[in-house]
C-alpha cells in the first residue's frame, strides 16, 4: 500500500497543498515549524481520524477557516482509493470515499492504513494508560474496522452511565435513587466492554513475541521486553500488580460476565463517586523490561527502543495480513543516536513506503535517502 497523492485545504499551515508521492522513501526535510509534521499528520489522520500531536480536532483547522479538507489517494493490490475528509470544529465531520458521501465517518477506517512513529510516541512507554489504550485501540480498528463500531458503542454507554451514577450520586444523600436503569446500562457496558476487551487481549497475545524480536533488533544493550494487559475488572484496586486478566481469555461471554461481577462489587464506591470505575476505558498494557516496568526504570535509549518496538510490532503484524502499511517516521532520527538511526534504517527500509521528516538531512540514515522535498514557511519544493 502506498499514498499517491495528498491535498489539503486550510488544514495546519497550509491554505492549500498538493503533493504527488510514489512507492519507496520520501523524506521531508526542512527547520522545526515549517510544516513538515503538518502534512504527515495529515496522511495518518485520513488513516485513523485522529491526529497523533492533539486530541480535537479544532487546532487541524488553519486560523481564520471555518473548515479544513485532507484528501488522500492510495493504491493497495492496485486498486485506487480516494478518501476525502471535511473536518468541521464543533459539528460532524463528513467523509467521502471514491467520490461517495459515506453514511458515517468512521465507514473510511481500514481504506488507508498507516504506522506512525513521531517523538510524541514516548508517551506510549512513558505515559499514562490512556495512551497506550490508544495504541490498542487504533491498531484493532486498522486491522478489523468493525471494532470502530465497537469502541463508539462502549463510549455511547459508559457516557451514559456515567452521567446516571452522577445523577445519583447528587440525590443519594437526600433519597434513595431508583438504580433499576443502572442495571439495565450495567449489562450494556458489560457487553460492549467485553468484546473490546477480548479484541485487545488477542492482540496483545500476537504482538508480544514481534516486541520481543524487534527490541533484540533496536537495543545495543540486552533485555527482554514484556507486555501484560490489566484488566481492571479482575481486582477493585487498579494498582494492584495482580489486577492482571487471563492473557489468554477471549472468550467474550465470560469476560462480559467478569465485568457484571466486578460492576456489582463496585457499585458502592461509583454511587459514591458518581464515575465508572470499571471496564476497558480503565484498564492498561504493563510494560516490562527483564521483569521490571519500563516506566520509570528503564534509561532514555532503553525507552526509545521500547517506543519503536511496538511501533514496528503494529508495522509487521498488519503487513502479515497482507499488505505493507505506509510507515510514517516524523522526525524521529534526530532522537536516536547512530546505532540505532542505523539499526532502525535496515529494519524499515524494504517497506513499500516510507515517509520521513527530518530537520537536518544529516539526521537521516544513508539507507533511507530517496526522494526528497524541502519543506519551508508552508511551501514544498521536490529537489
Amino acid at each position: 500500500m502506498y499514498v499517491s497523492h495528498l491535498q489539503l485545504v486550510d488544514y495546519r499551515s497550509y491554505a492549500a497543498a498538493r503533493l504527488e508521492l510514489a512507492p519507496g522513501v520520501t523524506t521531508f526535510v526542512g527547520s522545526n515549524g515549517q510544516g513538515k509534521t503538518n502534512l504527515l499528520e495529515a496522511i495518518g489522520y485520513a488513516a485513523t481520524l485522529s491526529s497523533h500531536r492533539v486530541s480535537t480536532d479544532a487546532p487541524l483547522v488553519r486560523r481564520g477557516a471555518e473548515r479544513a479538507v485532507v484528501r488522500a489517494a492510495s493504491f493497495a493490490d492496485e486498486r485506487r482509493s480516494l478518501i476525502e475528509i471535511e473536518i468541521n470544529p464543533g459539528r460532524a465531520n463528513r467523509a467521502r470515499l471514491n467520490r461517495s458521501v459515506l453514511p458515517r465517518v468512521r465507514d473510511v477506517l481500514g481504506t488507508l492504513r498507516t504506522v506512525l512513529f513521531a517523538p510524541e510516541d514516548l508517551a506510549l512507554v512513558k505515559g499514562d494508560p490512556g495512551e497506550r489504550r490508544k495504541y490498542l485501540d487504533e491498531l484493532l480498528t486498522l486491522r478489523a474496522p468493525r471494532f470502530a463500531a465497537v469502541r463508539a458503542d462502549y463510549e455511547r454507554v459508559l457516557k451514559q452511565r456515567n452521567a446516571l451514577l452522577k445523577t445519583a450520586a447528587q440525590v443519594s444523600g437526600r433519597a434513595r435513587p431508583d438504580l433499576s436503569t443502572l442495571d439495565v446500562w450495567d449489562g450494556h457496558l458489560a457487553e460492549t466492554g467485553a468484546a473490546l476487551v477480548a479484541g485487545r487481549l488477542g492482540l496483545v497475545a500476537e504482538l508480544r513475541p514481534l516486541v520481543a524480536k524487534a527490541y533484540a533488533q533496536l537495543a545495543d544493550s540486552g533485555g527482554f521486553p514484556e507486555l501484560r494487559y490489566r484488566d481492571s475488572s479482575v481486582a477493585e484496586a487498579p494498582e494492584s500488580t495482580e489486577a492482571v486478566g487471563d492473557q489468554g481469555d477471549t472468550d467474550v461471554t465470560a469476560i462480559a460476565q467478569r465485568l457484571r461481577d466486578a460492576l456489582d462489587r463496585a457499585r458502592p464506591e461509583e454511587l459514591r463517586r458518581g464515575v465508572s470505575l470499571v471496564g476497558p476505558h480503565r484498564d492498561d498494557l504493563l510494560l516490562s523490561l527483564d521483569e521490571f516496568a519500563v516506566k520509570g526504570y528503564a534509561s532514555q535509549g532503553e525507552s526509545w527502543s521500547y517506543g519503536l518496538s511496538l511501533k514496528l510490532s503494529a508495522f509487521e503484524l498488519l503487513r502479515a495480513d497482507g499488505e505493507d502499511p505506509v510507515l510514517i517516521l516524523d522526525d524521529v532520527f534526530s532522537e536516536l543516536d547512530a546505532a540505532r538511526r542505523q539499526r532502525l534504517a535496515q529494519h524499515v527500509r524494504d517497506a513499500e513506503q516510507v515517509l520521513v521528516s527530518a530537520a537536518v538531512p544529516e539526521d537521516l540514515p544513508s539507507d533511507l535517502r530517496g526522494e526528497r522535498y524541502q519543506v519551508s514557511e508552508g511551501t514544498v519544493e521536490h529537489v
